[in-house]
């Protein structure tokens, strides 16, 4: 297993700080530079400020591996990397509560926006977990893909440049979890939008859009995928190797949701990148007026326009000057309608990108409605200094700003050494900046600039070139074909039109052309309006001074002013942090990887003023700390000062560095802070402080560890008792257990005995009871003797109980035979004899008798009655025993023996009921003419309970409010429907033939005679 490397010094590939090289010089320094970069060793220090070499290709050492190596590791401990600077300003942030600002510097294209998006991964990953947390993360990495898609472009010397510059402050809480940021973007380079140099793209976002948007989005958009078809597009470079605009397209969409745009917030954004690449497609033609001057008309008009498109078209032709209460409108020519279609685009574009970072701060800003002070980290991702073939306005403010950016690093990192070492006599190398020329409030560039835009009269580039002539002539650090810095008037690599500049990074020429156009950076007043017509919200958003209502006559400020404001405004902000460097340079110019050019490098190294930092570190002290934390963090070095030193902290640093022997060179006494010359000694205290703690480590294990054994045995010992006492209290309750139980059986076994006895004697009784049972009649007063004393309640109330039951029982049975008294007493000679006898109703059991079980089951309604009766037939006379079944609903003719039904007739179909006077069983069921029943006519039937058969079919048809009263005719002659014949039944009195029963005879086809005995 190869052994970890837990030191700078470790296996070093050169040398890792440059203050460490032997010897120093530029050449030693570039040595060392490539012979690093040769094993893809990419960063090394000069003290704290990283130099960052752009590889041009994807290395390994940026995994999450990585991360949890450099984290919380001294900045010195392991080999250089990007990681230790973001860990070290991490800490310090979260641990020393210092804000933080990182610098990242360096050339177009040297890898600046790269080590923005590591250094902000870095401090993402080693910061706290949580869903609040975790959102807040990724919604501030999530912001680089959108920024990057509508700011970076492809230049000649970087495929993802910056073309703008961002500042992110990230604020934490009092633990160092992310809670939001604030983005400030600087100066973008909108004149992209409508030209690009040779050899460079437009905004990425251009690309993107035509290559991985969806047809249906395209054809919403009205859009083509093919480049070649808009003019704003360059194509020489349309296509980039290792960009894939589809794929990053999806990224960014993605981004944009997770940050927190909404579907409509997007859909209007690409609303309007499309807007922007269809006005470069707009052409215009000359149209003359009768007063001799040109117009411009739009070329190709497709139908008639709309609304919008005349508002807009006119503004495309006509431009309104507006003074005082004065409003004058002029013509606009072919040339000026391109400038207007130019600068409409610019501005749209610069807009809608200034209105996103708007839109992402509202997304990722700390709400606290506490307003308690954040712990602050700025990230500073500026464009690089540029040195382009044709230079114009945009490179000259931008140098500008690296201008700034190196007095900040002098005034930060230098200054304080270099007033310490000039008091020492250590030889300096002054850097000389050229601010005072640039920005100079009365005679710098930039205030020339302005005041030459606000001058009345003709305003041109060269009267600007000639106000520079006459006020800067003499300027050390300015050159042109007039000025005596010069070397010859008739230099021709000075043209007329061009001055240069000796910015600390080198030489710069700048073409004055376009100059005041782009500081100038004027939309015309129609445009404005126009746009602010249009019926689209976030155009409208963006151009508020559209508005009639709020015109406002004031001239805006430049774009010069408004960006030395907010450039001012950053280095304030700087300067309140404690700054972090990484300085970035770039191998070569063809981005590739493995080639190291030598010129270009030592070009950086030198403007950059790294050689000048080395010198300064190594010729003063590399470490300087406070003696109370030096103190504290290496006390545990000398047995005098551990664990706690009562004197002075100076005192105890003195005796902690002698009793170490530290070499007295190697370090000096300050008045506050010990000074330590060389990163050796530094790392020498850190060895021994590791190994001390690893002993002080042990011997706290080992302390723990036997103060864990001796809780663990105490406890063990309290335990112990613990479970001695409950288990003699088990054993004590499992006894009572036992004792309770057996108890309880004996006691069981008792009552046991005793219930028998009392079960025997109710039985007995019950038995006695049952067989000595009194009659149902109510008036009965019999009630059987008691046998035993104890049962003197319940017998009293099971003869109350029973006479309560024998008299609901026998009410039902009263009412038949009151309603049978009311219908037959003294009408009918065969009720006298039915008076003693009871209704039982069902005299065939038919649910119990299993013979009749088939029939019972068809039966719907419970059976009230159920009887054999005689069906007599009409042809002899004779009867027919049936089963007779009456319930609420229907009365039942079925078969004796099978117990199949032969007639069903509902009761609301039978009309009335005829009987005789004598005593015989004869009854006719008449049934209503035209029912289903009555088909085969009427039922002539006989029956020993013809009284009791009668009553109830008179009671249901009494209780029932749908049906007609049953009518019940009692004579000794009556008509009966058989069939189609109506038959006379007529009844006499005789003697019997054979005995003394009722006989019927057939006398003719119309008569049936039915001889009844004469009672005794």
């Amino acid at each position: 297993m190869p052994k970890e490397k837990t030191s700078l010094l470790d296996n070093m590939i050169g040398v890792g700080d440059m203050v460490l090289l032997e010897p120093l010089s530029e050449d030693s320094f570039l040595e060392n530079l490539k012979k690093r970069f040769d094993h893809n060793e990419i960063y090394t220090y000069i003290g704290s400020v990283v130099i960052s070499m752009n590889p041009y290709r994807s290395l390994p050492i940026f995994t999450p591996e990585k991360v949890e190596e450099y984290r919380n590791r001294n900045f010195y401990e392991l080999s250089p990397h990007i990681y230790a600077l973001a860990d070290e300003a991490y800490r310090s942030l979260r641990d020393q509560d210092k804000d933080q600002c990182i610098l990242i510097t360096g050339e177009s294209g040297a890898g600046k926006t790269e080590a923005s998006k590591l250094v902000m991964s870095y401090v993402a990953a080693v910061c706290g977990k949580g869903q609040e947390v975790n959102k807040v993360k990724e919604q501030l990495l999530q912001s680089n893909p959108v920024l990057e898609a509508f700011g970076n472009a492809k230049t000649v010397r970087n495929d993802n440049s910056s073309r703008f510059g961002k500042y992110m402050d990230i604020e934490f809480d009092f633990k160092g979890d992310p809670l939001g940021g604030v983005i400030s973007n600087y100066l973008l380079e909108k004149s992209r939008v409508v030209k690009q140099p040779r050899g460079e793209r437009n905004f990425h976002v251009f690309y993107q859009l035509l290559s991985g948007a969806s047809d249906d989005t395209l054809k919403k958009l009205k859009l083509h995928r093919d480049f070649s078809k808009y003019n704003y597009l360059s194509l020489d470079s349309a296509i980039v190797n290792g960009l894939d605009d589809a794929a990053n397209f999806r990224t960014v969409r993605n981004a944009m949701q997770i940050v927190g745009f909404m579907e409509d917030e997007v859909q209007s954004v690409l609303e309007l990148v499309a807007a922007v690449l269809k006005l470069g497609n707009i052409e215009f033609k000359p149209e003359s007026r009768c007063n001799g001057t040109d117009e411009s008309r739009i070329k190709d008009k497709n139908g008639e326009p709309t609304d919008e498109e005349s508002v807009l078209e006119r503004a495309f032709s006509y431009r309104t000057v507006e003074a005082k209460m004065e409003k004058v409108s002029t013509t606009l020519n072919v040339a000026q309608a391109y400038y207007a279609r130019d600068a409409l685009a610019k501005n749209l574009y610069s807009r809608l990108f200034s209105w996103l970072v708007t839109r992402i701060n509202e997304s990722i800003k700390v709400s606290d409605v506490t307003k308690t002070r954040h712990k602050v980290m700025g990230v500073l991702d500026i464009y690089g200094f540029e040195i382009f073939e044709d230079n114009s306005f945009e490179q000259f403010i931008i140098n500008y700003c690296n201008e700034k950016l190196q007095q900040i690093f002098i005034e930060l990192t230098l200054h304080e050494e270099q007033e310490e070492y000039i008091r020492e006599g250590i030889e300096w190398t002054n850097i000389d900046m050229n601010l005072h020329l640039l920005s100079n409030n009365q005679n710098g560039i930039l205030a020339m600039l302005d005041e030459e835009c606000l001058r009345p009269g003709t305003v041109t580039d060269e009267t600007f070139l000639d106000k520079l002539n006459t006020i800067c002539a003499e300027h050390q650090h300015f050159e042109s074909r007039l000025s005596k810095n010069s070397k010859f008037l008739n230099d021709h690599s000075l043209p007329h039109n061009c001055f240069r500049i000796q910015h600390y990074a080198g030489k710069v020429l700048y073409r004055v052309e376009g100059f005041v156009d782009k500081n100038n950076d004027l939309l015309y007043r129609d445009l404005s309006q126009a746009m602010y017509k249009a019926n689209h919200s976030l155009i409208k958003q963006l151009f508020p001074e559209g508005n009639p209502s709020k015109v406002n006559l004031k001239r805006p400020p430049t774009a010069g002013f408004q960006f030395k404001a907010s450039v001012g405004t950053l280095m304030k902000n700087l300067q309140t942090k404690n700054p972090n460097y990484i300085r970035c340079i770039k191998p070569n110019d063809k981005k590739a990887s493995h080639i190291f050019t030598e010129s270009l490098v030592r070009h950086q190294v030198r403007y950059l003023g790294l050689m000048e930092n080395v010198r300064v570190r190594r010729a003063g002290y590399a470490f300087r700390q406070a003696y109370e934390p030096c103190l504290e963090r290496y006390k545990m070095l000398c047995k005098r000062t551990w664990p706690h030193w009562r004197g002075p902290e100076r005192e105890g640093v003195e005796v902690l560095m002698t009793d170490l022997q530290v070499p007295a060179d190697e370090f000096s006494y300050g008045r506050s802070k010990i000074f330590i010359r060389n990163p050796r000694t530094l790392f020498f205290l850190e060895e021994r402080r590791r190994q001390c703690l690893h002993d002080l480590a042990s011997l706290i294990q080992k302390i723990y560890r036997g103060w864990k054994c001796r809780s663990h045995f105490l406890l063990l010992k309290k335990s112990q008792i613990v479970v001695a006492a409950w288990y003699r209290r088990y054993a004590q309750q499992k006894k009572y257990q036992r004792i309770k139980s057996a108890t309880t059986v004996v006691q069981s076994y008792t009552r046991g005995w005793q219930v028998t006895e009392i079960v025997t004697q109710m039985q007995k009784y019950f038995l006695g009871l049952k067989s000595n049972m009194p009659s149902m009649s109510p008036i009965d007063k019999n009630w059987p003797a008691r046998p035993y004393l104890f049962l003197e309640g319940v017998h009293t109330e099971l003869r109350r109980i029973f006479h309560l039951w024998r008299v609901k029982e026998r009410k039902a049975v009263y009412e038949e035979k009151l309603e049978a008294s009311e219908i037959f007493k003294d009408k009918k000679a065969l009720y006298p004899s039915s008076v003693s006898q009871p209704f039982k109703g069902d005299y065939l059991e038919i649910s119990k008798n299993p013979k009749y079980q088939k029939l019972s089951s068809a039966m719907d309604e419970k059976v009230l009655l159920a009887d054999v009766v005689n069906k007599i037939n009409r042809a002899n006379g004779k009867g027919t025993a049936r089963l007779f079944l009456l319930t609420k609903k229907s009365v039942v003719l079925a078969d004796q023996k099978t117990g199949q039904v032969k007639a069903s007739v509902p009761l609301p179909d039978l009309t009335s009921v005829s009987v005789s006077t004598q005593s015989d069983g004869f009854f006719a069921l008449k049934l209503k003419e035209g029912s289903a029943s009555a088909i085969k006519g009427d039922f002539l039937l006989s029956s020993e309970h013809l009284i009791e058969i009668i009553t109830k079919l008179y009671r249901i048809g009494a209780t029932s409010a749908d049906r007609e009263q049953l009518s019940i005719d009692i004579s000794d002659e009556f008509l009966v429907q058989f069939k189609q014949d109506k038959v006379c039944v007529k009844f006499i009195q005789g003697s019997p033939k054979n005995g003394n029963g009722v006989s019927c005879k057939r006398k003719n086809n119309r008569l049936l005679e039915v001889s009844v005995p004469t009672m005794a």
